[in-house]
């Protein structure tokens, strides 16, 4: 009787913290793109408002996911070896400090002319926030290493697919919260002079999340006083459950030299597939705001609703039809879906360009099936890339 109890209350615990830890990564996570996508939506007030060009703005973006690539790679290694709580925590709250150093920047003007006589930003000010924005690009770069190895090690194998792909949610959630407040209402109600709290807003929050994030989380269940989840899984038992440690050594070998990744042509095909399906995402997520206003005449208001909707709407119905349409009509065959996903991304996209400019409500919804296409992929290549390779080295395709 009290062993069935004990095993029941360590259950309970167990499910607790398991929920406690996703729900925790899907908000911190979502705050990490608050602090890394805002600038994307306030890039039309600070051509408007600062004189910084297209190019130069361009630049910023280009070299900002460059340093979050090379970071997600570094930290990946790291996350395995330090405190993830701690790396996530710390990561989010940089990415608010940067913030709050761009936002604030018009007010150095006394220290390092960042403005000229008519108001604009000089050479100075261009270079300030260029370089706080690549800073931004490796402390991204610190959340999603984390929220891999954490779910790996809180939730349950049977269940880590599905409950990713809720996680996978948040990117979603995140991007199109902050079209709304940055764009929506930010810049709509309070005019394209008010974009420095386009940073301010965002950076206070991503400081409450990163102070949630380090007293919340806990980095495996061992610290709490549980069993790992493979030993609390129905699905596994009778089966056994390798090591982390000879995993961990398996791995570093495959991920580096070995046949199963860097000597797989198929993972090869996926990794580029990959780059193109960034490329669309980005271009709709980095660009729309600032293409739907000064090339469609709409208001940043509604440029902003259009980003929010493909990113909430489009970003979160395609990721979750993904998943199903490819174990119902699919077999399993990710690759498959992620296939029809681009195909009718290049679509939208072809459609929307050829599109005369009076076509407003037409044009919004090629831009929000573009993006409920092209996150078909986007949620699925990491599981194909599993599904070639080895489970554990699929993941570092998302985020």
């Amino acid at each position: 009787m009290d062993s069935n109890h004990n095993a029941q209350t360590v259950k309970q615990k167990y499910v607790y913290w398991e929920w406690r830890t996703l729900i925790l990564l899907m908000i911190g996570y979502a705050l990490f793109y608050f602090v890394r996508k805002n600038f994307s939506i306030v890039m039309p007030a600070l051509e408007s408002e600062l004189g910084i060009s297209k190019a130069r703005l361009g630049l910023f973006l280009t070299l900002n996911g460059i340093i979050y690539g090379v970071s997600r790679f570094i930290n990946g290694f790291l996350a395995d070896r330090v405190s993830r709580r701690k790396m996530m925590a710390t990561g989010l709250l940089l990415s608010a400090v940067v913030n709050l150093f761009i936002g604030l920047s018009p007010e150095m003007n006394g220290l390092f002319h960042f403005l000229d006589s008519e108001g604009k930003a000089t050479m100075a000010m261009v270079v300030f926030i260029g370089s706080l924005w690549l800073i931004n690009g490796y402390t991204q770069g610190m959340g999603y290493p984390p929220c891999g190895a954490l779910m790996a090690r809180w939730i349950k194998p049977s269940e880590l697919a599905l409950k990713q792909s809720i996680w996978n949610s948040s990117h979603s959630i995140g991007a199109g919260l902050v079209a709304i407040l940055c764009g929506t209402v930010i810049l709509k109600f309070f005019g394209y002079s008010s974009w420095q709290w386009c940073f301010y807003i965002p950076a206070i929050l991503a400081i409450f999340g990163s102070a949630m994030l380090f007293f919340g989380l806990r980095d495996d269940p061992a610290s709490v006083g549980l069993p790992d989840p493979e030993q609390l899984d129905d699905h596994l038992a009778g089966k056994e459950v390798e090591t982390e440690t000879k995993e961990f050594k398996d791995l570093a070998y495959n991920r580096l030299v070995g046949p199963m990744v860097f000597q797989n042509r198929y993972v090869w095909i996926l990794a580029l597939t990959n780059v193109f399906v960034y490329v669309i995402r980005f271009t709709i997520l980095d660009w729309g705001s600032t293409f739907l206003t000064q090339y469609k005449g709409l208001p940043i208001g509604k440029a902003s609703i259009v980003v929010a909707l493909s990113e909430i709407a489009g970003g979160i119905i395609g990721t979750l039809l993904a998943g199903w349409a490819t174990d119902k009509f699919f077999k399993g065959k990710s690759h498959q879906t992620c296939f029809i996903g681009l195909l009718g991304a290049t679509i939208m996209f072809a459609l929307f360009w050829i599109m005369p400019k009076d076509w407003n409500l037409l044009g919004v919804i090629c831009i929000i099936m573009a993006s409920f296409f092209v996150y078909m992929p986007q949620a699925l290549i990491g599981v194909a890339a599993s599904n070639q390779s080895t489970k554990r080295v699929g993941m570092p395709f998302s985020g």
